[in-house]
């Protein structure tokens, strides 16, 4: 028998679940299928969320012949069969090719492909799970629409829990009791992946416990089955990425529950090293010196938590994220480098001041002898007026203090010293 996911699937576009911003009436993709014309095609989402399903519907709504590929398991070969096929009855009205995972597709292959898509032989749907942007050769991008899916929320799923539980009732000749909450879960603990919901559904019946007549689904035993499943990382994926930046974005705006959250996420996929690097990072670039002691302090909880390893590293890495979290913020340390770096790149070096140097001798060239550096400790206060910066970037400023007290409170000292007149 086929997986229940596969024998619900929605046969039209009124009985897809989520992607109401496509799919809705008047928005964009309904009006061009609407249209009867269908260009080349790319979508671009998490698994589970249609994007085959919708294919599938589009080849049946345009009457085209439709061929599917994966990008993980297919060949040139195998698109040149696709296109051998196109003089068969069944593809009178064209063909139209479905190519999952088409990130997987070197670029040879892509460029294969597009040989066929250009001439107008098939219509291309491709699906990605990642950026096609960063993935898909840039001559099939041209030649292509692109639309984003999204992961579908809880309540558009919850119906499609149901339906599919009674379809699980006519496979077991039996009516299934659920317990509350045992619906509303599924959808929640699936991540917005309809594939996820469907199978967990399936697991459930297929486990139920018989009472009497019946056969009772539990709650207990939907979250045992859906444990994890709402899980979504793949470290070369956009997900990694998303998490990584959600989590630092949290920590530098100071919003300690969504920290804690994406750091648990973190955690949950095992990826220790990354949530220790972002938080180094994020403890120099957004605190800063604002609250200088933070540095060592995040790196003795990173290097406990290396150490300890998981699950117990979880702990000084939390109290880590929400000291970040509540810190002062400043990112005049970041700002200063690379408003000097971009100088650099520029060409706008100049040459070193001779007292600066690293010479203690003149040739016989140099008419004026000498180095001329003025050690500051000489001097009261440990400061002296001298030039540091080459001649072509005098009066040039990169630090900029911080409105935090701390950096005030370095402000008002430097600036009491260099206005005392040490000459």
């Amino acid at each position: 028998m086929r997986p229940l996911a596969d024998r619900i699937r929605p046969q039209t576009l009124d009985e897809m679940v989520g992607q109401r911003h496509l799919l809705g009436e008047g928005k964009p993709l309904r009006r061009i299928l609407a249209s009867g014309v269908i260009p080349n095609l790319i979508f671009y989402g998490p698994s589970g969320v249609g994007k085959t399903t919708l294919a599938s519907i589009i080849a049946k709504q345009t009457n085209r012949k439709l061929c599917k590929l994966n990008g993980t398991t297919a060949s040139t070969a195998d698109i040149r069969e696709v296109v051998a096929g196109l003089d068969r009855l069944d593809a009178v009205n064209g063909v139209l090719l479905y190519l999952d995972e088409i990130q997987y597709f070197n670029k040879k292959q892509q460029q294969t492909l597009l040989e066929f898509i250009e001439n107008g032989q098939i219509t291309l749907i491709a699906s990605t799970t990642e950026n096609p942007y960063f993935y898909v050769y840039n001559a099939i991008l041209s030649r292509s629409t692109v639309f984003e899916f999204k992961a579908v929320q809880p309540e558009e799923i919850c119906p499609a829990v149901e339906r599919a539980f009674h379809v699980m009732e006519e496979d077991l000749h039996s009516p299934l009791r659920l317990e509350d909450g045992v619906v509303k879960h599924i959808a929640t603990a699936c991540g917005g992946d309809v594939r996820k919901a469907m199978n967990a559904v399936e697991l459930c019946a297929l486990s139920s416990q018989e009472q009497g007549d019946v056969r009772l689904v539990t709650l207990e035993g939907a979250r045992e089955l859906t444990q994890r499943s709402a899980m979504k990382y793949d470290r070369e994926g956009d997900e990694h990425y998303d998490i990584l930046s959600a989590y630092q974005k949290s920590m530098r705006g100071s919003d300690p529950d969504a920290a804690i959250h994406y750091l648990a996420r973190l955690l949950e996929a095992g990826d220790l090293p990354s949530a220790c690097r972002r938080l180094l990072v994020c403890a120099s670039e957004d605190v800063g010196l604002a609250y200088p002691q933070i540095i060592p302090i995040v790196k003795a909880a990173v290097d406990t938590a290396l150490m300890v390893g998981l699950p117990e590293a979880q702990f000084p890495l939390a109290d880590a994220v929400l000291l970040v979290c509540n810190a002062p913020k400043s990112n005049s340390g970041h700002n200063a480098i690379l408003a000097a770096r971009e100088d650099v790149r520029a060409g706008k070096a100049g040459p070193i001041p001779r007292q600066l140097q690293n010479k203690h001798f003149d040739g016989a060239d140099n008419p004026v002898k000498g180095q001329f550096y003025k050690y500051p400790h000489d001097y009261p206060n440990h400061w002296v007026v001298q030039q540091y910066l080459p001649e072509n970037l005098q009066g040039t400023h990169y630090y900029k203090y911080g409105e935090n007290k701390t950096e005030q409170a370095y402000r008002a000292y430097w600036e009491r010293i260099k206005n005392s007149g040490n000459l």
